[in-house]
This record gives C-alpha cells, structure tokens and sequence, in this order.
C-alpha cells in the first residue's frame, strides 16, 4: 500500500446542542473520526514496507477550522480529524511516511443543491437567491468542484509533495464562514 485516501463521512445531525441526542453525536463520531483511526490503523504497517512516497490523506472539512453553528458534530469531528493528522504526521515521519488533510468547502453537486434547496424552503428566500448567499460566504464567488478536491489529492500523493506534511488545506475557494 503506498497511499490512503481517508474520505469517509456523514452530516449527522443539525440542531442547538440541547436538541442533539447522544446516539447521533455518537455516530457521527464513530462515522466521521474512529473511522479516520481504524483505517490509519489498518493501513499503517503497510505503508511504512512502502518505498513510493507513502502517504495518507485525511478528508476533513473547513468546518475543520472555521466551526459551523447546528452542525456542532459535524464540525467537532472534522476539527479533530485536523488534530488526528498533526499528531499521525509527526508519528510518522521519521518513518517517511507524510500525512496531510483536505479540507474541502462548499462543493458543486447534488447534495449542496439539495442543502440550498431545502434551506431556501425552510426560510422562505427563492433557491437562486439562496445560492447567492452562499456564494457571497466564499471570496472567489464559486463553489469548488470534486474535480478541484481529486486534483488536491493527486498532488499530496504525488513526488511533487515530497515534502509536504502535517498540513491542513483548504480546497474552499476561500471560505470565509459558515
């Protein structure tokens, strides 16, 4: 094995915290982080035989770094995942193995079609002026791709980031909140 890519998760739950019951925090821990741990587990001993540049990719979110009000374990267990390839980045380098983290932003596609949708239903705002409000929370004005976020990976994972490791990055277009 020379490369993990580390993308698994789920929304989980949306509400104050008061309103979030014990079993969907605690799934969307085991989902979304313990994840992150089995597989890295697993995966480890493999990559360190590897002599092709072994990397892990960890798929966080920039909820990772900015927060995000009723999404709060969503946004818990992507800042942990942020803190889980710190710590696996300098446990493992002395072995040459470079872990790093994406952190994707708003992405083009079904489900933000379907988030726009069902929050402009919910507040009463046209979908195309909703859409617009999103984009308004991202300096460049447009959504990123899954293409964008692919082409991030195949960089970390390529000899091009020999030398990159312990990084979180933002693939968001510049996100400036949530």
């Amino acid at each position: 094995l020379d490369i993990l890519v580390n993308n698994v998760g789920i929304a989980g739950p949306t509400g104050g915290v008061q309103e979030i019951e014990r079993a969907d925090w605690n799934r969307t821990v085991e989902v979304n982080l313990n994840s992150q741990f089995y597989f890295a587990q697993r995966a480890v001993p493999l990559l360190k035989q590897s002599a092709a540049n072994p990397s892990i990719i960890a798929m966080s979110s920039v909820a990772g770094r900015l927060g995000y009000a009723f999404r709060t374990p969503y946004a818990a267990t992507k800042w942990a995942i942020v803190g889980f390839m710190k710590s696996l980045a300098i446990e493992l380098g002395p072995c040459g193995v470079r872990v790093n983290a994406i952190l994707p932003g708003v992405v083009e596609g079904n489900r933000m079609n379907d988030v726009i949708s069902a929050r402009a239903a919910a507040t009463g705002i046209p979908v195309d002026a909703m859409r617009d409000q999103y984009l308004r929370k991202i300096s460049l004005r447009r959504m990123v791709t899954m293409d964008d976020v692919a082409a991030m990976a195949v960089f970390l994972s390529s000899p091009a980031a020999r030398n990159v490791t312990g990084q979180a990055i933002s693939v968001d277009g510049n996100v400036e909140y949530l």
